[in-house]
C-alpha cells in the first residue's frame, strides 16, 4: 500500500508509477529544468526574474519496443520543453498553478500523451522550495492543436542542383542565407553523375531517393554549417535553434501516406512538399527546378551561381 501523505511528497515519477495501470504505461520525464521568470501575484515580484525549476513527467501512449528505433514514432523530450516555452511565452502570470495548468494542457495536445504530472516550484523566495504539482489526464474529445510557431520560426528551404553545390563561393551564398533571419532547409538535386536504371517504377524511385541523399553528403561535405538530417523530428529541433540543415528525403517521403509529387523523385516536387510541411515562406531554387507552388508559399528561381540581389527578401 502506498502512503498517500508521503507519496504527496515524493517526485512526480513516484506519483506518475503510483497512479498508472498494470501492467504500468511508458513515461518520459524532464526533471531539473531551470528557467529565469517573470511570475507572482505580490508587488515585489514584479520588473524581477525568479529561478522557477520544472519536473515533468509523461505517460505514454505507446511502449518502447514498439517504437521501431524511430524518433518520428515517439513522444520527444522537446514537446516538453516546447509546451513550457509556449507557456511562458503567452503573457505574463500571476500564479504557478495556471502555469502549470498551461503546461499540462499544451503537452496533452500531442496524441501519444496520456497523462502528465507537472510540478513547478520557486526556488528564490526562502530556504525553501514553494511549488504546486497537478496531475492531468488527456481529454477523451482530444483533438490535435499545433502550437503557433513565431513568424521567425517559419523555415526557408533552398534547392541547389549539381552546380549550385559546386559553386565556389558556396560559403558566401550560405552566409547571405542566414542574414535572411529564418531556419533553413537545404535540398540538393540531382547529382552530376547519373542514378542506375531499373526495371520497375518503385525500384526507380527508390534508387532515385538515395541518389539525392547522396547528393545531400555532398553538399554536406562543402561546409560544416550543413548538417544531413533525415527525420521531422531532427529538423523541427533545428529550425527552434537556427540550425541551417540538408534535408535527407527517403525516411520521411517513404513514411509519407501520398507520394508528394507523384511516384518520381523529383527534387522540385519535394521541396514544394517540404514546405509545405513546416510551412515555409518561400522556395529558393538555384540552378534547379521548382514548380509553382500553393500561394502561401513564394518560389523565387536563381540561376546556379546567382547571388540574391541586394533589397531581396523573404
Amino acid at each position: 500500500m502506498t502512503d498517500p501523505i508521503s507519496l504527496a511528497f515524493a517526485h512526480p515519477e513516484a506519483r506518475a508509477a503510483a497512479l498508472s495501470d498494470d501492467p504500468p504505461p511508458d513515461r518520459i520525464s524532464m526533471t531539473e529544468h531551470l528557467r529565469e521568470v517573470e511570475i507572482g501575484a505580490f508587488q515585489g515580484e514584479r520588473g524581477v526574474t525568479q529561478t522557477i525549476r520544472f519536473d515533468v513527467v509523461v505517460e505514454v501512449a505507446t511502449r518502447a519496443e514498439t517504437a521501431t528505433d524511430d524518433v518520428d514514432r515517439i513522444l520527444s523530450y522537446d514537446t516538453i520543453v516546447d509546451a513550457i516555452d509556449a507557456a511562458l511565452g503567452e503573457t505574463r502570470l500571476n500564479l504557478l498553478e495556471t502555469l502549470a495548468a498551461r503546461v499540462a494542457d499544451l503537452i496533452l495536445v500531442h496524441p501519444l500523451a496520456r497523462r502528465v504530472f507537472v510540478r513547478i516550484g520557486k526556488l528564490d523566495r526562502g530556504p525553501y522550495v514553494l511549488g504546486v504539482e497537478i496531475v492531468r489526464d488527456a481529454p477523451p474529445d482530444r483533438r490535435p492543436v499545433p502550437m503557433a510557431l513565431p513568424d521567425v520560426a517559419h523555415p526557408l528551404v533552398v534547392l541547389l542542383d549539381a552546380d549550385a553545390v559546386a559553386r565556389p563561393d558556396l560559403g558566401g551564398l550560405l552566409d547571405r542565407l542566414g542574414r535572411f533571419g529564418r531556419p533553413v532547409i537545404l535540398v540538393a538535386g540531382h547529382a552530376r553523375v547519373p542514378a542506375p536504371q531499373a526495371e520497375r517504377a518503385m525500384p526507380q524511385w527508390r534508387i532515385d531517393l538515395l541518389a539525392l541523399e547522396q547528393a545531400a553528403w555532398v553538399l554536406a561535405a562543402r561546409d560544416r554549417r550543413c548538417v544531413v538530417v533525415d527525420s521531422r523530428t531532427e529538423l523541427d529541433w533545428a529550425m527552434k535553434h537556427g540550425r541551417m540543415s540538408v534535408w535527407a528525403p527517403s525516411k520521411m517521403v517513404i513514411d509519407a501516406h501520398a507520394l508528394p509529387g507523384g511516384p518520381e523523385a523529383d527534387p522540385g516536387r519535394l521541396a514544394l512538399w517540404l514546405a509545405g510541411l513546416f510551412s515555409a515562406r518561400a522556395v529558393l531554387g538555384f540552378g534547379a527546378g521548382v514548380p509553382d507552388g500553393p500561394d502561401q508559399v513564394l518560389v523565387h528561381r536563381f540561376a546556379a551561381t546567382e547571388m540574391p540581389p541586394d533589397g531581396f527578401s523573404v
